[in-house]
């Protein structure tokens, strides 16, 4: 049969963190942005699942990129090292639904995060023992679709399901060649006619379907 993995989005799929990043960047503005502003809770959710390039232009649009990259940086790093202290809100039943799949299936994270924020999340939750491995944009500067695949080929994946909550994570699956679930409790919605799921309890089934 040959081996077969699930592959998670972070942000509107395992958890949402935006309260939390939110006031991490706030506070970074504050002390060091010639912009002011204060960012909430749905800034955030409208910008997550993006590149930190691409949220950094979106945010700080009028400075030179090398500004915007550096106030980045410094929001990234307070946010990763926040999170590491405080956690985010876990949507309902993950770690009973990670616990019951890990048993079956070897489990990965792909994000399109900062280095060190998936890792701040499995240290605060205790859940490194569920993933076999992770990748994010921030340690190679490569797109999601790419990294999806990466993390298939380097771990010898036959075949592979990506779970994610928006339009772009629909389209880096089909650019990695995997199949794909909508975390439809998420952020956002998907276009293509894919499987969807409105609560974590049920992606054991939606898989048991697809691999």
């Amino acid at each position: 049969m040959g081996k077969s993995g699930i592959i998670f989005d972070m942000d509107g799929t395992l958890w949402d963190s935006s309260s939390g990043v939110a006031k991490a960047w706030s506070e970074v503005i504050a002390a060091e942005s010639e912009k002011k502003m204060t960012l909430t809770a749905e800034d955030m959710r409208r910008v997550m699942g993006n590149t930190m390039d691409a949220i950094a232009g979106y945010f700080w649009g009028e400075l030179p990129r090398e500004r915007q990259m550096e106030l980045m940086n410094k929001c990234c790093q307070w946010e990763n090292e926040y999170l590491r202290r405080h956690g985010g809100t876990l949507y309902p039943d993950l770690r009973e639904t990670l616990e019951e799949l890990s048993l079956k299936y070897p489990l990965y994270i792909v994000s399109n995060c900062q280095s060190g924020y998936i890792e701040a999340f499995l240290e605060y939750y205790g859940f490194e023992k569920y993933f076999e491995d992770i990748e994010c944009f921030g340690n190679n500067g490569l797109q999601k679709g790419e990294n999806i695949r990466n993390v298939v080929e380097r771990n010898g994946l036959l075949r592979a399901v990506y779970v994610g909550d928006i339009e772009g994570d629909y389209q880096a699956s089909r650019e990695a060649g995997v199949k794909f679930i909508h975390a439809a409790y998420g952020f956002g919605t998907v276009s293509g006619d894919v499987p969807k799921i409105y609560g974590l309890r049920e992606l054991p089934e939606a898989v048991e379907r697809i691999l």
